[in-house]
């Protein structure tokens, strides 16, 4: 009983102690995030809003590409050398971080990454500051438990205090702060995880408040259900949401690949070409809307002050716009850009359902504040994070049945059409499936060319049994692959293969080894990866596997080992940080 009260004891205070270091993280995210929020508005006063600037621009319009390439410009460094800490919008990072790495996060990616999304967003680049916001406060929380001595498992819990600070403080929303680590970040709702979460988002909307007043970020009119039926409308919303994520994940990754595979030009100046693009397309009405955040433009639609055709050319612009920027390199966050173009989806689909029922529909700015929340929901496949945070942005709360129902079909179509979201698709394109759990995002992250051996040993198919067992008897091995005279795979020959004839008398001088092999061979190739070699090794019981080239199948090139996988997985968990010791 002694023992058990001494236990209790020590597991109280180390439960104490990981809540006194989440209020720290908490405190220290939403200082940064009002820091970053102040660093995004100097570099927009120094680039675009500055004294005489805006007068500039407005009588010399031609010139405004310039100011978003000037960014991209002295952004490239940045993504360039340090590409996980600055360049794209950095959520991804912080899930691979929790899935795979223990939570680690380097102390630098608080500076590059609050340096280069701040220039991005402050000249002009069509991007958001709250995925950046995510990896800093990530970042803080990490590197606090790590200075602590924390195990992973506690360096993840503040990893995920950081980033709900952080999302908190930025959006004056300490509950979707809460449920985006938890339902985006993490993908852990227990108690253990909830509490510092809980502790570290209240903190940082604490200090957000104290700092620039408690005002929700959108002030949008009161607005109400005119009629139940109306719902269905709402679901249809939801489904066309649910498509125009799926339609900017997929334009946004497009843009990625075609950067960087066809555009022929150094690495380090295709964020200015980005920037430029967006530039010459801001140059005409209503392209200028696009740049930055666009918070603005929302607000207008929340409002019903944009004409249903104009939302409806800047749901394109914007999906274009926020491509290039970060398709090009820039950094910054999704989020914004996704609340941008479900506003305008909303918007659009609000105008068009009031004019033909006006008096059974609300006004279309009720659409767009739940178009807001449908189409994020659907590109992060996190319905319960967006429902808060839109109630949380705006304080309207009639309209939370529209936004649950919205919500809800439009992250199911999503989901339904693709199991990944824009946050992971981006790790899925690297072979990293988070939805598939730790073991198997290892495995699928590292191909069979980086694990596989090459001293093998072909065996020609008309090798004496006699002289077989002589070569086999020597070896290592315990698979050899049986080659005929041009040197291409007839067979694979193990010991179990020789002990069903090596005991039936007179029989070493009348087989071959083309006797005596296996002929149905199952092979690996070397860009196949580890899990998938994995499967194949189940399926028939074997220990070794040959690896066999990708363009001419019969011919075998290396050995791959049961074992060495193995090897493999337990030396990257350990990597990852699983050994640490608290």
């Amino acid at each position: 009983m002694k023992k058990l009260r001494t236990l209790t004891k020590d597991f109280i205070a180390k439960e104490q102690t990981l809540l006194v270091i989440a209020c720290i993280v908490g405190l220290c995210a939403g200082f940064c995030a009002e820091g970053f929020t102040l660093l995004i508005s100097f570099f927009r006063n120094l680039f675009l809003e500055g004294d005489h600037i805006g007068d500039f621009f407005i009588r010399y319009w031609y010139l405004l590409p310039l100011i978003p390439m000037a960014g991209g410009l002295l952004v490239a460094p940045l993504s360039h050398f340090f590409p996980s800490e600055a360049k794209g919008h950095g959520v991804p990072e912080v899930m691979l971080s929790v899935a795979l790495k223990n939570g680690i996060l380097k102390p630098r990616t608080i500076l590059l990454r609050a340096f280069a999304s701040a220039i991005t967003i402050g000249s002009g680049g069509s991007a958001g500051r709250e995925g950046p916001i995510v990896q800093i406060g990530s970042a803080i929380g990490s590197v606090i438990g790590q200075n602590f001595k924390l195990h992973g498992d506690k360096i993840k819990i503040l990893l995920g205090c950081g980033a709900a600070g952080g999302i908190a403080a930025t959006f004056n929303a300490p509950i979707a702060g809460v449920f985006f680590s938890m339902e985006i970040i993490l993908a852990d709702f227990t108690a253990t995880t909830v509490t510092p979460i809980i502790l570290s988002s209240v903190i940082a909307t604490a200090v957000s408040r104290y700092m620039s007043g408690n005002t929700p970020t959108f002030l949008v009119p009161e607005y109400h259900i005119v009629n139940y039926s109306e719902l269905i409308l709402y679901a249809i919303l939801g489904v066309i949401c649910g498509l125009g994520a799926l339609l900017f994940t997929k334009i946004l990754y497009w843009t990625e690949d075609f950067f960087e595979e066809k555009v022929k030009i150094p690495n380090i100046l295709k964020p200015a070409l980005g920037g430029l693009i967006l530039g010459i397309i801001a140059c005409f009405l209503p392209g200028r809307e696009i740049m930055g955040n666009g918070y603005h433009t929302i607000s207008s639609a929340l409002n019903s002050d944009i004409i249903w055709y104009m939302a409806f050319v800047l749901v394109f612009l914007k999906i274009i716009g926020t491509s290039l920027t970060l398709g090009s390199g820039g950094s910054g966050g999704i989020f914004a850009p996704s609340l941008f173009i479900g506003a305008m989806v909303g918007l659009s689909f609000g105008s068009l359902v009031h004019t033909l029922f006006p008096n059974s529909t609300a006004e279309p700015g009720a659409y767009a504040l739940v178009g807001m929340g449908s189409l994020v929901a659907a590109a992060a496949h996190a319905p319960l994070t967006n429902i808060f945070i839109i109630f949380e942005l705006t304080n309207e709360y009639e309209i939370i049945l529209p936004i649950m129902i919205s919500c809800i079909i439009a992250t199911s179509i999503a989901k339904h059409f693709h199991h990944d979201s824009i946050y992971t698709r981006k790790l899925s394109r690297r072979g990293i499936k988070l939805h598939q759990g730790r073991e198997e995002s290892i495995m699928e992250g590292i191909k069979v060319r980086e694990v596989m051996r090459y001293d093998m040993e072909l065996i020609p198919e008309n090798t004496p049994f006699r002289e077989l067992i002589g070569v086999i008897s020597r070896s290592k091995n315990s698979y050899f692959p049986i080659v005929d005279d041009t040197g291409d795979m007839t067979g694979i020959l193990s010991f179990s293969d020789i002990r069903e004839v090596i005991f039936e008398e007179g029989i070493a001088d009348l087989i071959v080894a083309k006797e005596v092999a296996t002929t149905d061979v199952v092979s690996v190739t070397p860009w196949n990866n580890l899990h998938e070699a994995m499967d194949k090794f189940a399926s028939i019981d074997v220990a070794q596997l040959p690896v066999v080239d990708d363009k001419t199948p019969n011919k075998v090139i290396a050995i791959l080992t049961r074992g060495d996988i193995i090897a493999t997985y337990n030396r990257e968990v350990l990597m990852s940080g699983l050994g640490k010791k608290e």
